[in-house]
């Protein structure tokens, strides 16, 4: 079992063994819906090759000095019957497998949904955006593809082998040379198909997951690109992706092209009819039985024709389930620990020795320092000294490598994971909005349990109620993806909406407020400063009226903590963080000494 971050209750366990069984357990999870159409398929093929014997009867009888209308028209009759009821199995069989493809679909999404919401942001951050959608959607839908009509077209092929052989086997045994060589001949020539198109089938599936990724990049990124004037540089990185998807496609074409199935197919067809009438000038089957036995052959067109059809699609959905499979299955760094503490956080926050990395590379190193429940920690250093990361390690958004960090002296690694990120808001600098409406993005880490009365108390304390009244749909404006439609502070202040309506216990503020003018973050900070009471606050700013609201202040150079204290004791004693700070005073006091080396603290 996999490590993650969120699981479902109850939710459906499938075989990932290897593609292969993956789809077969998706397909098993509805198994009355696969047997029935597999019956199904069975029943229309019989009744659709007792219509070439019926029809040798009926010439037999023509040609017979003892015929009689009645029999003709019983042989008739019969005839409509077989068509009649072959077509509504086909109906119903079609309906079926409609169902089953999609509900394969909805579940193989719904599945890999469910996965990406419990990977870490580690793995998340490793992926490309675009390559993820395109797992999402296209390879998704190639299953749906390669079961209907792929699987049930081969399963309808198979038995339009093998019925219309067991007919020519009625009529006489010594039909079944032509026909018997055919299909080893045929069984063969598809092995080779596939095994030559599946590498083909894998390499188009990945490649449709960069050039997505390409495309996804350029978009998201297009303020860069026009600022930059490079809109053919990127047009042409884009067309140099499309055309290698495309000769993935014609190498698909070189591969069909030399499929011979159909060349067998008519040679069989004509080497039968000689060995037919041969039997037939030596009177050991009659003219009937020769017409009956042709009828029979061309049922064996159907599976010869389709099957190049049929066996692309399902080495493409293979080749998207591999995909899809190794999202699923890639490791994951952190467990959601359902069996962890679940409580009420008092908000004591606690630092020992931790170190942490990404890739190897060391972000922080031996770090050490308590929070006690209420205070504010504003948290100073260089850009790259780890600010972001350390706030990261309190919500578990990453692990640490070395020590621990305590939340009311508990392992922040033995709480449940759920419980103790539902009592921590973080406000971050890059702030992300859905495309939603204004009052969805701020119920958002609440859910729907919220009134409008309570999404307005904080809009107001967040300063934001006014902007959101002069939209035209107020609270119901739709923001666009990322909130494009509105300016940075308008997304800062309905963030900081939205971290008060969750109520936290502990609040992370990562350069929340940089987007904001001097005279509305006056009022947000008045606002914050009644919120901030009792809860545990962590604050990441260059601003100095912030930080001199601080209970403390740790100073963050190269990874290390080198000091902390109030802004007053630092100022006068830390030259790291009087150079940080250095512009905003014109008279510093004089330095106590140097205290904050790299490695005090």
């Amino acid at each position: 079992m996999h490590k993650r971050e969120f699981t479902v209750e109850g939710e459906y366990r499938y075989n990932r063994a290897g593609p292969a069984r993956w789809i077969i357990s998706h397909v098993m999870r509805y198994p009355h819906f696969p047997i029935a159409v597999t019956l199904m398929a069975i029943a229309a093929n019989w009744l659709n090759s007792r219509a070439p014997l019926y029809l040798g009867r009926a010439f037999d009888h023509v040609i017979s000095p003892e015929r009689n209308v009645r029999t003709l028209l019983i042989l008739a009759l019969s005839l409509l019957g077989f068509r009649l009821g072959t077509a509504a199995i086909d109906v119903v069989r079609g309906v079926i497998s409609e169902f089953v493809a999609q509900r394969l679909e909805r579940d193989a999404r719904e599945e890999l949904y469910i996965s990406l919401l419990g990977k870490s942001q580690t793995f998340h951050s490793r992926q490309r955006i675009g390559d993820l959608m395109a797992r999402a959607t296209n390879d998704v839908r190639q299953l749906n593809l390669m079961f209907s009509p792929g699987v049930r077209l081969i399963l309808s092929s198979l038995m339009s082998l093998i019925m219309p052989i067991l007919a020519i086997g009625s009529i006489s045994p010594k039909l079944l040379l032509g026909p018997l060589v055919f299909v080893v001949v045929l069984g063969l020539t598809i092995w080779h198909y596939t095994r030559q198109l599946n590498p083909v089938a894998e390499a188009q599936r990945e490649q449709f997951g960069e050039m997505n990724a390409g495309l996804a990049e350029s978009v998201s990124g297009i303020e860069v690109v026009k600022a930059t004037a490079q809109e053919s540089q990127e047009q042409a990185r884009f067309s140099e992706s499309a055309a290698r998807y495309r000769d993935l496609f014609v190498k698909q074409g070189e591969i069909q092209a030399r499929y011979l199935p159909l060349l067998a197919y008519y040679i069989m067809l004509a080497a039968s009819f000689m060995h037919a009438l041969l039997l037939y000038l030596n009177d050991t089957i009659t003219l009937g039985s020769v017409i009956a036995f042709m009828g029979l052959l061309g049922l064996l067109q159907f599976p010869t024709f389709i099957s190049i059809f049929t066996f692309t699609l399902v080495e493409l959905g293979v080749a998207g389930a591999e995909r899809i499979l190794e999202l699923i299955k890639a490791e994951t760094e952190l467990d959601e620990n359902r069996a962890g503490r679940e409580q009420s956080i008092r908000g004591e926050v606690v630092f020992e020795n931790v170190g942490f990395g990404y890739n190897g590379s060391t972000v922080l190193r031996g770090i050490s320092f308590r929070a006690q429940p209420g205070e504010t920690i504003a948290i100073v250093g260089q850009t790259g000294s780890g600010k972001s990361t350390l706030t990261q390690l309190i919500n578990r958004i990453y692990d640490v490598d070395e020590g621990r960090v305590l939340i009311d002296g508990v392992d922040v690694r033995d709480w449940n994971i759920a419980s103790l990120r539902s009592q921590i808001s973080t406000i971050e600098q890059d702030v992300f909005l859905f495309a939603r409406s204004i009052a969805d993005n701020i119920a958002f880490g609440v859910g729907k349990q919220v009134t409008r009365d309570e999404i307005e108390r904080c809009a107001r304390e967040a300063q934001a109620h006014d902007f959101v009244l002069s939209f035209e749909k107020g609270y119901d404006t739709e923001v666009g993806e990322r909130g494009v439609t509105l300016s940075g502070g308008q997304r800062q202040r309905i963030a900081i909406a939205r971290a008060f309506l969750t109520d936290p216990r502990v609040l992370i503020l990562d350069d929340s407020t940089s987007a904001i003018d001097s005279a509305t973050e006056d009022q947000i900070q008045a606002a914050m400063h009644k919120v901030q009471q009792g809860r545990t606050t962590f604050l990441i700013t260059h601003r100095l009226s912030q930080i001199r609201w601080a209970d403390r202040i740790l100073v963050l150079r190269q990874g290390g903590l080198v000091d902390q204290g109030t802004h007053d004791e630092l100022i006068r004693r830390c030259s790291a963080y009087r150079r940080i700070f250095a512009r905003y005073e014109v008279d510093l006091p004089p330095l106590e000494g140097e205290a904050c080396s790299l490695g005090d603290g």
